[in-house]
């Protein structure tokens, strides 16, 4: 059964992308938030999206069927004992943080146990805050639930089908399987990226050479070290344990390979490399997975004035809003010179139909 009735604690990138989806497909439903951001809840309540927003955590969150707890990991915990005193047969509390074991062991053996589902909607950006939520960010995106062992199985069914209805793709995980997967495929990842950037960094010269010239595969890696430094330190701190083993596991990795090259074993080197492009090329590149889905093209572009201010034009008068635009100077394993970035699917591929109609030469990724 439909929901009348659904809290938010906290309004940020996910919380509000999940608001706004919940709009768009549900419109009907009442929505409510509480966050100590009020410009996010007064953007919120212009745009139509929250029925009503609220200082404090109180009775006004008595009658939601569903409260997503969307606050940072770290302070999830400190809203659990009032979420208790809502939470029953006929109120699941959920959160969205991306470490599940920590808030399931604070639950486990307390009354809200039986009404508590974890929830990991694998999808986001490397901006943070409201501002950058979008009603489209789940669109066939994995949402990890975790429900706690005690929880009714008919309860858990029936959330796990209303996050289908959001054009998400629920996936059920043991919340301790699914920190190890995360700690691989997300948390793993996002480290490598900022290791790198600050090697680079630190092995740059006077004239910050490597900067100018990094490549796409360099940009490409590591766009991931632009999230948010709060959020990241927060979520080591978290699944630090998971981290830690994988960490371990990805050095013995990096000590095998500069062994191997430092003895020139090329076998390994075409073993190596092959693998790792069998694996990668079998991703299921349709759906986002953990990292921030990209809409983007590159277009062919003569050096001429005004050429950008074309191409923009032309997008502009069709409604088509840009994220980003620049010129690649370093164009290894890159097609065209011009990079657009678009904030959703449906703006890439309209923008791809209406640049070929006006005989540009664009490529996709």
């Amino acid at each position: 059964m439909k929901p009348v009735k659904i809290g938010f604690i906290g309004l940020g990138l996910i919380g509000g992308s999940i608001a706004k989806t919940i709009r768009r497909i549900h419109p009907d439903i009442i929505l409510i938030a509480h966050d100590k951001d009020r410009a996010s809840l007064s953007l919120a309540l212009e745009e139509g999206i929250l029925s009503a927003a609220y200082d404090a955590l109180d009775e006004a969150f008595l009658g939601c069927q569903y409260i997503f707890l969307c606050a940072p990991v770290q302070k999830n915990e400190e809203y659990l004992a009032a979420l208790a005193s809502f939470a029953g047969e006929g109120c699941i509390i959920t959160d969205v943080g991306s470490v599940k074991s920590e808030i399931h062991e604070a639950i486990s053996d307390t009354p809200l146990a039986p009404f508590f589902i974890g929830g990991h909607p694998m999808a986001g950006s490397e901006k943070s805050g409201y501002l950058h939520s979008t009603p489209f960010l789940l669109e066939n995106a994995y949402y990890i639930l975790t429900p706690s062992p005690e929880m009714d199985r008919k309860a858990a069914h029936s959330f796990r089908e209303f996050i289908a209805t959001l054009g998400a793709i629920p996936l059920l995980l043991d919340y301790r399987e699914h920190d190890y997967i995360t700690a691989s495929i997300s948390h793993l990842p996002h480290i490598l990226a900022s290791l790198l950037v600050n090697l680079v960094n630190n092995q740059d010269n006077q004239d910050r050479m490597m900067k100018r010239v990094a490549a796409g595969g360099f940009k490409d890696i590591t766009r991931i070290a632009s999230s948010s430094p709060v959020m990241w330190k927060q979520i080591c701190l978290a699944n630090r344990e998971q981290i830690v083993k994988v960490l371990e596991l990805f050095s013995d990795s990096l000590d095998e390979a500069k062994e191997r090259i430092a003895a020139c074993d090329d076998r390994f080197l075409l073993e190596f490399f092959q693998s790792a492009k069998d694996y990668r090329d079998s991703l299921p590149l349709s759906n986002q997975g953990s990292l921030p889905k990209v809409y983007d093209l590159y277009c062919e572009l003569a050096d001429e004035a005004g050429g950008i201010a074309t191409l923009a034009t032309i997008l502009a008068d069709h409604q088509i809003s840009i994220k980003n635009i620049g010129i690649i100077h370093n164009r290894e394993f890159e097609d065209g010179v011009l990079h657009i970035e678009f904030y959703e699917e449906r703006a890439l591929k309209e923008a791809l139909t209406l640049l070929r109609k006006y005989h540009y030469t664009v490529y996709e990724r």
